[in-house]
């Protein structure tokens, strides 16, 4: 597939009121990013609070400017031809605001005509499941249907890339499935979806490609089913602790645990084999530690990310 992104050694850089505990000035808030989005994926920006997410995106849709690097969206130079990029994608934003008192069909119009298009309001609005909503005012929304129809007004000049930035944030789980379900309807119909997300569920559901980004850099890319399959060897064990551990005392299965994670009271073994449980819980039993919330699990993303940076994912 072709291209319709390309990002080469994209840094941003803030010049700070305050300094930093280090004394630096200058917070560096995308670090050295660059990968590629082909057409007609899904590609999700995965991380926490704070990696960077929006501000790549940002960038990509041309609303800030890079401190260095390249980005080409559609053939388009980001610096360099910002207008013919924008008329040809699609934007919702983390929050939005409406006119309160005017109708969804009257504010599709207005945004039609932002782009000089003669735009279908209720084709639109049927399209996000908002037909019978066609005559209220945003203010008449749920939290679900203002996040479809902030989606719905992002499609007004049908664009060839739709970028979502943390679409489902603050949704109920209803809402939320309503909205993935629509992402994989607009792209059915050919257009590219560039995507943020927190949510590790969201990114396994929609992404054909997620790219896993942590204070400000990017860690790894590839679709979500190969990055779990990476660890599909092992199987996760975790439980609640009173007080620190020493690690010595799972010297005699050592070779039975791939890695150990220790965020007390919470500790995490990778194991190689389910035969190694009973082993643990008898060492604990046998060490005095009191334990509790003892689970078992298999690879998911959120393993992908605690093994890329040695700490547990926190949505």
């Amino acid at each position: 597939m072709a291209s319709v992104i390309e990002v080469i050694n994209l840094r941003k850089t803030y010049r700070l009121a305050k300094p930093l505990e280090n004394g630096s000035r200058e917070f560096e808030a995308v670090r050295d990013v660059s990968f590629s989005v082909e057409k007609g994926e899904v590609f999700g920006i995965l991380g926490p609070n704070g990696a960077g997410k929006t501000t790549t995106l940002e960038i990509l849709e041309g609303l800030k400017k890079q401190s260095s690097g390249d980005v080409i969206v559609l053939g388009f130079n980001n610096l360099q031809n910002p207008q013919e990029i924008k008329k040809r994608i699609g934007v919702q934003l983390q929050s939005s605001e409406y006119l309160p008192s005017v109708s969804l069909i009257e504010l599709l119009e207005l945004f039609g005509s932002l782009y000089n298009k003669k735009v279908n309001p209720m084709q639109l609005l049927s399209f996000v499941g908002l037909e019978e909503k066609a005559n209220e005012g945003v203010k008449n929304l749920s939290g679900g249907q203002k996040q479809r129809f902030t989606i719905a007004s992002s499609l007004v000049n049908e664009p060839e890339i739709l970028f979502l930035d943390e679409p489902t944030t603050g949704l109920d789980p209803r809402a939320r499935r309503d909205v993935w379900q629509l992402v994989r309807s607009i792209n059915k119909e050919g257009i590219t979806v560039v995507l943020t997300t927190h949510y590790m569920e969201e990114a396994e559901f929609l992404c054909n490609r997620v790219a896993i980004m942590d204070t400000g850099t990017i860690l790894k890319i590839d679709e979500p089913k190969r990055l779990i399959n990476d660890l599909a060897h092992t199987t996760q064990v975790s439980f609640l602790v009173e007080g620190e551990i020493q690690e010595s005392i799972w010297n005699p299965i050592k070779d039975q645990i791939e890695k150990t994670y220790s965020n007390y009271p919470k500790v995490i073994l990778e194991i190689k084999s389910l035969d190694a449980i009973a082993h643990i819980v008898d060492l604990l039993k046998q060490n005095s530690i009191s334990f509790s919330g003892f689970t078992v699990r298999t690879a998911s993303l959120e393993d992908v990310y605690l093994d890329l940076t040695g700490r547990e994912y926190e949505e």
